[in-house]
Formats: C-alpha cells, sequence, structure tokens
C-alpha cells in the first residue's frame, strides 16, 4: 500500500488587493501572485520549486505554512487540511512544519545568543525540561557541524555559511516532518552553498525530512531534488522527475532556464534559447497561456486559450498546447556534426507553423 503524501496542495491561489486612498481605500486591481498551485511532496522527498524572481515561489511556500492566508484552494498536511484550523491548533501543526529563511543575516534575532534561539521553539511547544533542552542544543549543534561553545556567542560573531547553519538548527529543533527552504543558499558563496546542501541532504536520510526547496539556481536544484516544479508568473508550467526534467524539458520556459546553466567545458557549445522581453506584471497577466508574450514558439491558440498542466508520461506535467512539437535544444561539441541543430529545428518549426496559418 502506497504511503500518502505528507503534504498535498491543490489548486492554491492567492490574490493581493491593490487598494488607492489613504482614508477610504478603494479596490482597483489584483496582484495574482499564486494561480491554481497543486502538487504534493512524499515523506523523505525533495520537491524543488523554481522560477524567475516574483514568480510566486516564496509565496507558495508561506502558504504552505499559512504564514499567510491563501485566498483559494486546499493544503493538507498528513491529510489533515490546515485552512480552517484556529490559532491553538495551527500552533500544535507548526511543529512539524518549519522553515528555513533566505537571509541567514535578517532571520536570527541579534540580541538573543544561539542557545537562546535554539531554545525558544522548544519553549514555545513545551518540549522537555529545561536540562533536556540543553542537551538538545549541544545535540542540534553537533548535527550542523558547530561547536558546543558556539551556544554562548550571539549571530552577529558568526559567518554567513554558520548562521544559515544555525537556522537549520532551529527548524530541526522541534523534530519536523517538513521543511520549506526559501532559497537557504541564494545569499552564500558558492563553496558555502555546496556544503549546506550537503548538510540537508545528510540531514534528510538522518531524519527521514520532506523538503519544499524554493529556488532560482538550476545547478543547485539538480543536486538535491527528487522532483523539480517550474513556476512562471503565479502558475505551475511543468512538474517532473530531476531526470525526466534535465534530459527531456517540454515547456518552452523550462528549455531557457536550463540553455542559461553556465557550462563549465570550453569545448561544449550550446544554442542558448534566449526569451524577448521582460515578464508581465502580475497585476495584468497575458490573456491566454502567460508565457506567450515571450515564448518563440507561440500561435494564435496560445494567445486565447489557457493551457492546462496536462500529463505527458510518467509523472512529466506540462501546461503547453504544443509541446509535442517543440524543438528540443541540443548541446553540442563545439566541432561536433551536432551544431546548429537547434537552429534547423527551429527553422522547420517555423515553416510548418506558417503552412497550418495557410501562409
Amino acid at each position: 500500500m502506497t504511503e500518502a503524501p505528507v503534504l498535498q496542495v491543490d489548486g492554491l491561489v492567492k490574490h493581493f488587493p491593490v487598494t488607492r486612498g489613504l482614508i477610504r481605500h478603494k479596490v482597483i486591481g489584483m496582484v495574482r501572485a499564486v494561480e491554481d498551485v497543486s502538487f504534493d511532496i512524499a515523506r523523505g522527498e525533495t520537491l524543488a520549486l523554481v522560477g524567475e524572481s516574483g514568480c510566486g515561489k516564496s509565496t507558495t511556500g508561506r502558504l504552505v505554512l499559512r504564514l499567510m492566508n491563501p485566498t483559494a484552494g486546499s493544503v493538507r498536511f498528513k491529510g489533515q487540511e490546515i485552512a480552517g484550523l484556529d490559532k491553538q491548533a495551527l500552533r500544535r501543526l507548526r511543529r512539524h512544519m518549519q522553515i528555513i529563511f533566505q537571509d541567514p543575516y535578517a532571520s536570527l534575532n541579534p540580541r538573543m545568543t544561539v542557545g537562546e534561539i535554539l531554545t525558544e521553539p522548544m519553549t514555545v511547544h513545551e518540549i522537555g525540561s529545561e536540562a533536556e533542552r540543553e542537551a538538545r542544543v549541544r545535540e542540534l549543534l553537533a548535527v550542523v557541524g558547530l561547536l558546543p561553545e558556539h551556544a554562548r556567542r550571539y549571530p552577529h560573531q558568526f559567518s554567513g555559511g554558520q548562521r544559515q547553519r544555525i537556522g537549520i538548527a532551529r527548524a530541526l529543533a522541534v523534530n519536523p516532518d517538513l521543511i520549506v527552504c526559501d532559497e537557504p543558499v541564494s545569499a552564500l558563496d558558492v563553496s558555502i552553498q555546496a556544503q549546506i546542501v550537503n548538510l540537508l541532504q545528510n540531514l534528510q536520510r538522518q531524519f527521514g525530512l520532506s523538503y519544499l526547496f524554493i529556488a532560482h539556481d538550476l545547478a543547485v536544484v539538480k543536486h538535491i531534488s527528487d522532483r523539480v516544479a517550474v513556476m512562471y508568473l503565479g502558475k505551475l508550467v511543468e512538474i517532473a522527475s530531476k531526470r525526466d526534467l534535465y534530459d527531456k524539458p517540454l515547456h518552452p520556459y523550462t528549455q531557457a532556464l536550463l540553455s542559461a546553466i553556465p557550462r563549465p567545458d570550453p569545448r561544449v557549445r550550446k544554442k542558448r534559447m534566449l526569451l524577448a522581453g521582460d515578464v508581465p506584471s502580475p497585476l495584468a497577466p497575458p490573456p491566454g497561456c502567460r508565457f506567450n508574450t515571450r515564448c518563440p514558439f507561440a500561435q494564435e491558440r496560445c494567445r486565447k486559450e489557457e493551457p492546462v498542466l496536462r500529463e505527458a508520461g510518467k509523472g512529466h506535467r506540462v501546461a503547453c498546447h504544443f509541446y509535442e512539437t517543440i524543438p528540443a535544444p541540443v548541446i553540442a561539441a563545439a566541432d561536433g556534426p551536432a551544431a546548429g541543430k537547434f537552429a534547423e529545428r527551429l527553422a522547420a518549426f517555423e515553416t510548418a507553423k506558417q503552412a497550418r496559418a495557410g501562409v
């Protein structure tokens, strides 16, 4: 019998009203930050949520934890709907759902020692006696690679990577089942990023944790994720296993993101998929497919009809009307015979498109 997912998100929506006036606020529009987002996370699994800045990734993470209330949709943790929970029930639930914040310099209270920071969540949830909490602090510091004497220091006495380790230890303090990692390595140096990612993976294996890993760096995501969900302007455009998504991206936006990953081998040349224009405003998203204003393969149907996230095989889902006919980018050696094949396939696609249009 298959174990039920730890987290189930169905049709999640979040709109922020835009108002005018100082005294009598008049709503003049809605920022559609998150629109009809659905996914699930199994026990011990890492689902990466990727996309450009401002696409709604962090808002989705906060909605999952109910740090803000959704406009519509359902979030179920271990089968329990959390939208209607009162404050007491929500506080009890938060022991099992924690977050690692993006900025290790802003997420820790500068007036508290590390020991006090790690003890606070245990005190809030009434876990253990004072002696047991002190022992737990020493254990947590050892788990994240810090020393017991660090408990007496303040956050300003640590480097960025050490501060993020403290943030991870704080999230682990109450033995959670799910951790939302909100770009936990984006503010760190590359060498420190690798240390933190390896630490998160080791902790996952040790404690059976589930992660919602929010990021925009697809190189980091490839290292840590089991599945990847790609978000654009508040909507999921593709979701698949890591191998399927990186080997065979189906949505043009995913292809563009992957083509932007730097290649360390100078002998490898690839045709980059450059997107035209800027990301539209979530205050007035374009009709039809939200990506149609920047997509090199957009057709008339894309401008009128919004695509649904449909099955493309083996759990690979994509929101694109024409993903079957879109040419996949080709990576080739600089002197290889495959160089330039992407341009040829793109020209063939344009020819077929004109033929369908009767040109």
